[in-house]
């Protein structure tokens, strides 16, 4: 049950003043929420300030920058009688100069009121030079002496969604400041003291009234406390969740190693030193009394397959089954086509379950699987609906852990006794984010790569030579070598000028014929696979896609990658998609086609695409250069990692907030005591609540 206390902050949005059914779409949009409520906004952090406190003469005034003058009404110019639609305009003065204040759609008897001419009015709002003129169209404020006497001199400023103003966020605001209630502390005291943290409901009052601009800096003590008490929510929930599936003690799996061996011997190559230093961890771990929790993260074609293949063996070997949980179709027949042959050389029955199957085959499957006669099997999301059965799940493998949902990796566990968890990824995540993510998961790291893989040769080429790129696309097709081509959308846009996957694939299956498939997002699952079959066959030699061949797609003969608008892309992101080369003996390029001029963030990331291929330090610039979602690619998602912490400042609370929720569980592991009671407002507020149940369900 949610503390009555915080009802006000749950309330839905629109029982704030001002705010009707049309608004509250429009704060659906901005908030990233259906049904946004009181506290969503709330958490709507702002983007920066007006100061009113200096009031530069009209000489003074900087262009694009939010300015308040003080003017005289000189003139009023509505539009003329044959362009009803042309702005209406109003000329002021100082001084120094002249400011045309411009107004579209404008009542004139209403434009007369505000602004009567000879009267002095304050005016606020971004000043900009327009045909040499300094205008400013339509103002964010127009008062008179007594109606600036009344404003506040520091006023917050806040990202916006279309036909969604200022005025009407700081109306809402204003109300939903005014229904925070008196909540208990729930950080530690001595804390909040050596920090010089406010409290909760102050640190809000303080971003959204600021008495001075560095109050809304996410370095200042109001919006740093906020960002710890996200963290400590996060850590708290992780830290729950780790302690439920602790409690229900572990059954200790053991076995003599004879399917692991005869899959080493199907292996056409001997483990790397990180393989086998993981596949040694997660024997000793299983054979524990006490619940796995491990991640294996392991850069691009590292080998993280062969070792959760291994694990596997080591609990089938016992006469229990495994399960493989990929976010993907794509991602899972990968896996099954992987793991399929070892499995075979080594007597281990596998299978593969998707949505896609259905009826008597399905049937089949599930019979097979709750009889015990399947020992592993391979699947997506399909794995944890409720007619899923096993006969003894002793390991549940999840791929790509953050594109899953803490419920969903609970479901898989829940579907046998005391379920050990290995959790893979294929990209490498800083130290920091791994706390973040996953809490104080047990880590096995993958640094090298199986011998006989080759160096990626990487360059970057301006769009304006893909004509040549083309030529060198064409050479290599008559050599009889397979190239993929990446876009970044699937349709063309109004908005985004970028050259869409379709589009270039009607452009080069003119030149090259039926050598050239399409694969995107869109298409049917079926129609994906027979894209990629072709292509993995050599049937087809070009595969134009968008960023679902990102994960999973292994096509050793594919020797070229070209990346189209690669600046539009994130690091890991690009790290990911170069890595679908490389794969083979074939010496292989990746080529990357940029729009220029560049940013100074893209250039950086091309430079070190072009440096480096060591995914870990890639991540490590990635979380420099962009924060923390796209390291996780969690932009891809619908994963949004903070909403109010930003790492690049916050992040090195991380390791305070992990601390202090493993103390509090350790002292306090069913949160009773008065600290825990208040603590139990923190999850609420920050959406982790589900983690509670797992008190109540322990």
């Amino acid at each position: 049950m949610r503390p009555p206390v915080l009802n006000p902050l749950f309330a839905a949005i629109t029982s704030l003043p001002g705010v009707g059914p049309k608004l509250a779409v429009l704060y659906g949009k901005l908030l990233g929420r259906d049904e946004p409520r009181v506290i969503d906004l709330l958490l709507h952090m702002p983007s920066g300030t007006i100061d009113r406190r200096a009031r530069p003469k009209l000489n003074e005034v900087v262009p694009g920058q939010v300015v308040t003058v003080s003017v005289t009404v000189e003139d009023h110019r509505g539009p003329p009688p044959n362009r009803p639609r042309a702005p209406y305009r109003v000329v002021t003065s100082d001084d120094t100069g002249t400011l045309t204040l411009t107004f579209f759609h404008a009542k004139r008897d209403y434009l007369e009121k505000l602004l009567p001419i000879g009267e002095k009015r304050y005016v606020s709002g971004t000043a900009e030079f327009y045909d040499g003129m300094l205008q400013m169209v339509h103002p964010d404020r127009v008062v008179d002496e007594k109606g600036f006497a009344d404003l506040p001199l520091v006023e917050p400023v806040y990202p916006l969604t279309e036909n969604l103003n200022l005025g009407h966020v700081r109306k809402a605001m204003d109300g939903a400041l005014s229904r925070l209630p008196d909540l208990p502390e729930w950080q530690d005291e001595a804390w909040v003291s050596r920090e010089r943290f406010p409290g909760f409901a102050d640190a809000l009052r303080s971003l959204h009234k600021p008495a001075e601009p560095h109050d809304i800096a996410p370095e200042s003590p109001a919006w740093t406390r906020l960002a710890f008490d996200e963290m400590l929510a996060g850590q708290l929930a992780l830290a729950l969740m780790r302690a439920q599936m602790r409690r229900q003690a572990g059954r200790g799996t053991s076995s003599e190693g004879q399917l692991r061996a005869r899959i080493l011997k199907a292996l056409p190559y001997t483990l790397t030193h990180s393989q086998q230093q993981a596949v040694n961890d997660i024997v000793n771990d299983l054979a524990l009394p006490q619940r796995m929790l491990r991640l294996v993260q392991g850069d691009v074609g590292s080998g993280k397959t062969v070792v959760a293949l291994i694990a596997a063996a080591t609990v089938i070997e016992a006469g229990r089954q495994a399960a493989l949980m990929a976010p993907t179709e794509i991602l899972a027949r990968q896996h099954f086509a992987t793991i399929e042959p070892l499995a075979k050389a080594a007597g281990i029955n596998v299978a593969l379950l998707t949505g896609r199957d259905r009826g008597g085959e399905r049937k089949a499957i599930l019979d097979r699987l709750a009889l015990g006669e399947i020992d592993l099997i391979v699947g997506t999301h399909a794995l944890f609906q409720d007619e899923v059965l096993f006969h003894d799940l002793a390991l549940a493998i999840v791929d790509e852990q953050h594109r899953f949902g803490v419920h969903q990796r609970l479901a898989l566990t829940q579907k046998g006794e005391a379920v050990d968890v290995l959790v893979l990824t294929a990209t490498p995540i800083p130290r920091t984010l791994v706390l973040t993510f996953f809490g104080d998961m047990d880590l096995s790291e993958l640094r090298e790569k199986p011998p006989g893989r080759q160096p990626i040769d990487t360059r970057t080429i301006p769009l304006d030579r893909v004509a040549e790129v083309e030529d060198a696309i064409g050479r290599a097709i008559s050599e009889g070598k397979r190239a993929y081509w990446v876009c970044p959308l699937v349709e063309e846009s109004e908005k985004v000028d970028l050259a869409a996957a379709e589009a270039r694939y009607e452009d080069l299956r003119q030149r090259f014929g039926a050598k050239v498939d399409l694969v995107h997002g869109k298409m049917k699952a079926a129609d994906k696979d027979a894209a990629m079959g072709r292509f993995a066959s050599g049937k087809s030699q070009l595969l134009i896609a968008t960023t679902v061949i990102e994960v999973g797609v292994d096509v050793p003969e594919a020797t070229i990658m070209v990346i189209e608008h690669a600046e539009r892309f994130g690091l890991a992101q690009l790290h990911q998609l170069r890595g679908r080369v490389g794969r083979g003996a074939g010496k292989s390029t990746c080529l990357l086609l940029y729009k220029g001029p560049l940013g100074e963030t893209a250039e950086a990331r091309l430079r070190i695409l072009r440096e480096s291929e060591d995914g870990f330090r890639i991540a490590e610039e990635d979380l420099r250069l962009r924060g923390e979602g796209d390291v996780l690619g969690t932009r891809q998602s619908g994963d949004p990692g903070f909403h109010v912490a930003r790492l690049e400042t916050h992040g090195k609370y991380l390791g305070a907030a992990r601390d202090d929720a493993k103390l509090m569980l350790e002292r306090d592991p069913n949160l009773q005591s008065e600290r825990g009671a208040a603590l139990r407002h923190l999850l609420y507020l920050f959406g982790k609540d589900e983690a509670i149940k797992l008190i109540r369900a322990g």
